[in-house]
């Protein structure tokens, strides 16, 4: 189902808590609505639709990914970029890091690593950011 966007930086700012099995029907409600916004949006995680638990959802070369409990556990190449987010007003400077490697649970609970670069790692950081309560 397709859910509003939060934008209140005070719910926003708070970290999620971890995800479990019985968390797993707000992934599609974060699919349906990064598709809704498909046009403007790249990513979601899910307190941007009122669920402060840590689930992300974002477009992984031209399908949609989702992570359960991502944690990024290895990254390297720090940049400088600008941002841009559904919840938030304007454009933001912030740092992030060309190749990343994260552990994550897949939709059936499985854990697994994969590593990613480029504008999907950029995409997963943004995501993972606002599931520890980071604002850009």
């Amino acid at each position: 189902m397709i859910q509003p966007i939060v934008k209140d930086p005070i719910f926003l700012g708070r970290k999620s808590r971890e995800t479990t099995a019985e968390d797993l029907p707000i992934a599609q409600d974060l699919l349906d609505t990064l598709a809704a916004h498909k046009d403007g949006c790249v990513g979601m995680a899910a307190n941007m639709i009122g669920q402060a638990v840590r689930i992300i959802a974002f477009d992984n070369e031209g399908s949609y990914m989702v992570m359960l409990n991502p944690e990024i556990v290895k990254c390297a190449g720090q940049y400088e970029t600008e941002e841009g987010c559904l919840s938030l007003e304007g454009v933001r400077k912030t740092k992030r890091y060309r190749s990343i490697k994260v552990q994550y649970q897949n939709e059936k609970l499985q854990i697994r690593l994969k590593t990613f670069t480029g504008w999907t790692a950029q995409i997963i950081q943004h995501e993972i950011d606002h599931c520890n309560g980071i604002l850009i």
